[in-house]
């Protein structure tokens, strides 16, 4: 019998594009009354809404999306700013904002170098100043201003995540990450243009204003100002006003029109439009994601809307983003009297009896709805409202770390303290699902597919949520039991857009008549987000290998997707993403070319060198690949992937000891890595049996729901003139996988010799 080593591994992610989200300050300057000159057609401007709304538009241009971005001025710095007193040193570099010249002086080794602050934006929580860079680059700065604490601090260090089992590190601040161009696309002024230039890799980047105007909401009204300015006096207003009213959208429609910029998400097209629907427009990243905690809740930068998916109010289909806010951003139930009004009608005995159903006094900040129910956490100085509405879990902070509400009051007492509390408080135990949930998003997140069984039962329960169900389907993209295909196919007609376009991205992996049957109703789907991850998933079927009557669609999925990935050409994730895809379709020239330009982009990103590896190999270049494989491991030594790629493409070559080296680099830099472990295995079978034997151990131990380990580590036990044991180890793999042939044989070799 001959052991194969495991095949190169292609690292598959879906990269998102960088995100938004609208923040605002107190008014410091009046937004200007003349149209811009960057208007695009059919736009009139704001300063065009004051003659007739004179009272909205006072109220939106002091107001948070009013100032969402805002040029520096002398006057907002000595209104809103306190000199910054020490300077703030990252690394070998020192910053300083000068307050009297409107610059950021940078000192280091190299010497001192002024830069000049042209915009801000923010100022609610923090205001993050913006200076021109060549080829047009709108640079974030590296100091901020924190607006409630009235101190300077260093902007990229403010959002390093403490996620306990990887490193974060701050980024220095002249990073793509940080170019306003790039990331910030649209939630921080009106009618952007981005104008990039990828050749050059430059930008002649325009607005029509600053901040979020009133024709982001409302389209645009040249023709509903002219239609107004010409109706003659006495007319009746008609019934098309030629403009997009707030009140005439469904709840859906609305809540989609705040989204975009309040949304951790990546885009599938460059344009969105008030009435159109998130997910023709827009992914959702969700609790597959580390900045989330294993219950949902906030660790990083994740904005509102997946924790609003997740609220029951809103799954009701009876709460929108305006009942509580304005057009304009601001929160309606500011007055303590009247704070509880906004959970009304809907809790109408609880409001009204407050005291009893949150056990704190009555008229406190304490037993306000929003203080148990929408606890506010803060992070990179910025502070975010849970927006998930669900009761506190303090049981979920013992187990993951998580804020609870209790504790973010009653900071002397300890979440112990807090479960203890709240489970005197309410006779059914309303923390059991969550933590449940969170149990299986935790397993799941570490590969631990013990709890595969719960996992599927979770997801073909009819009692299965939205947001946790995207979540676990993505990360059983990891998962390698045959188990969850039958269910992974059942939930390709889920009701939701986003669970279904979810599915689409596992069945890829392996396009066989049942997950390509799903993936061909997929791109002929009602929403473009499920079209196009359909269509990418499809890539690894040729174009005359399709059956006929789905490659009309295909191919018309199939150009969106292509439209997609063009949409942010500045964004690295866009061409890795195109590059996987071509590589998917044998295109290895195209893919090669897709991931040098991500590299280009972006050079500190490691995912596409070892993907270009992988693409390199199959041309049989495996100089070019190993070099790419290395240039990886420059940036992280200690990536698994990339050490585990080198050392399968090292044996393949047949440099051994290399690849010895190399796997034992991956299974340190990933203890829980089966195929690293089973790698090592096969490699030291022949000169070092015994340690060999104990590699294939721990890949068996490791790689349950993978057939092949526990089959080879059964192999050599018999081999070893160990038969008992290796019938023993066979038969393990037989009952969970009773139909892996291999397995099957060599169960019967060793009866027949047992006889």
């Amino acid at each position: 019998m001959h052991v194969p080593f495991a095949s190169l591994i292609l690292i598959v992610l879906l990269l998102p594009a960088a995100y938004a989200q609208t923040t605002g300050t107190t008014p410091v300057v009046e937004k200007p009354g003349t149209p811009a000159p960057n208007m695009p057609p059919g736009y009139a401007g704001s300063a065009s809404c004051r003659k007739c709304h004179e009272k909205f538009y006072t109220l939106w241009s002091s107001s948070f999306h009013g100032l969402a971005m805002q040029p520096y001025t002398d006057k907002l710095a000595q209104t809103m700013l306190t000199p910054q007193s020490a300077d703030i040193i990252a690394g070998r570099h020192r910053f300083r904002a000068d307050l009297l010249t409107g610059e950021v002086i940078e000192r280091s080794g190299d010497g001192e170098r002024r830069y000049r602050i042209t915009q801000t934006t923010g100022g609610k929580n923090v205001f993050y100043f913006l200076t021109p860079l060549e080829r047009g680059w709108l640079q974030v700065l590296p100091v901020a201003y924190d607006v409630r604490r009235k101190e300077w601090f260093d902007t990229t260090a403010s959002a390093v995540r403490h996620f306990g089992d990887r490193r974060d590190e701050a980024l220095y601040w002249k990073e793509r990450q940080l170019t306003f161009n790039t990331s910030c696309f649209s939630c921080h002024v009106s009618q952007l243009a981005k104008n990039y230039d990828l050749k050059s890799d430059s930008y002649h980047t325009t607005w029509a204003e600053p901040g979020i105007n009133c024709e982001t909401c409302h389209g645009p009204s040249a023709d509903h100002v002219r239609m107004f300015r010409d109706l003659p006096a006495n007319q009746p207003v008609p019934a098309d006003i030629k403009l997009i009213v707030m009140k005439n959208l469904s709840i859906e429609q609305r809540n989609a029109t705040c989204a975009p910029c309040h949304a951790r998400m990546s885009p599938v097209t460059s344009q969105f439009s008030p009435g159109e629907r998130y997910f023709d427009h827009f992914d959702l990243t969700c609790f597959e994601n580390a900045d989330f905690y294993p219950d949902g809740r906030d660790l990083g930068e994740n904005y509102t809307y997946t924790q609003w998916r997740l609220s029951p109010c809103v799954k009701s289909g009876q709460l929108d983003c305006i009942h509580c806010h304005t057009s304009s951003g601001r929160y309606r139930f500011n007055e303590p009297a009247t704070a509880n009004n906004a959970c009304l009608p809907c809790h109408e005995k609880r409001v009204k009896n407050a005291a009893a159903h949150t056990h704190h006094k009555a008229a406190t900040p304490a037993s306000q709805c929003v203080s148990c129910h929408m606890p506010m956490t803060e992070f990179a100085r910025m502070r975010r409202t849970d927006h998930s509405m669900r009761p506190p879990t303090p049981a979920t902070t013992l187990a993951y770390k998580s804020p609870n509400a209790c504790n973010l009051c009653h900071t002397k007492k300890d979440a112990a303290w807090a479960d203890m509390s709240v489970r005197k408080w309410q006779s059914r135990d309303y923390q059991k699902p969550v933590l449940e949930r969170a149990a299986l998003i935790a397993a799941a997140r570490h590969g631990d597919w013990t709890k595969l069984p719960a996992i599927l039962a979770y997801l073909a329960s009819p009692e299965r949520e939205e947001i946790h169900t995207v979540s676990l389907v993505r990360l059983l993209a990891n998962c390698p039991a045959d188990e969850k295909w039958p269910v992974l196919h059942k939930l390709a007609d889920d009701a939701s857009p986003l669970v279904r376009a979810a599915v689409a991205e596992v069945l890829g992996a392996r396009l066989d008549a049942a997950n390509a049957a799903a993936l061909f109703k997929g791109v002929g789907d009602d929403y473009r987000l499920v079209r196009v991850r359909a269509a990418s998933a499809l890539a690894g079927i040729p174009e005359n290998q399709l059956p006929e009557e789905h490659r009309r669609r295909v191919r018309d999925a199939v150009a969106e997707l292509m439209d997609s990935m063009k949409s942010r050409p500045d964004d690295m994730g866009s061409h890795y993403n195109l590059g996987n895809f071509h590589m998917a379709r044998g295109q290895m020239l195209q893919a090669l070319s897709a991931f040098e330009t991500a590299t280009r982009l972006q050079p500190d990103a490691l995912p596409p060198y070892v993907n270009a590896a992988l693409a390199y190999n199959a041309l049989g270049q495996n100089d070019k690949a190993e070099a790419s494989l290395r240039r990886a491991l420059v940036l992280d030594p200690a990536n698994a992937p990339a050490q585990l790629n080198l050392g399968m493409l090292l044996a393949e070559l047949g440099r051994m000891a290399d690849a010895e080296q190399a796997f034992r680099a991956a299974f340190k830099a990933n203890p829980k890595s089966a195929q690293a472990a089973y790698n090592l295995g096969v490699l030291l079978a022949n000169d070092h049996p015994a340690e060999a034997l104990d590699w294939c151990r721990q890949a068996a131990t490791l790689g349950q729901d993978n057939p092949q380990y526990g089959y080879t580590y059964a192999f050599y036990l018999q081999r070893a003139g160990q038969p008992d044991q290796a019938l023993q180890a066979i038969r393990t793999v037989r009952k969970n996988h009773p139909t892996h042939d291999d397995s099957a044989r060599l169960e019967q070799s060793l009866l027949r010799k047992k006889k």
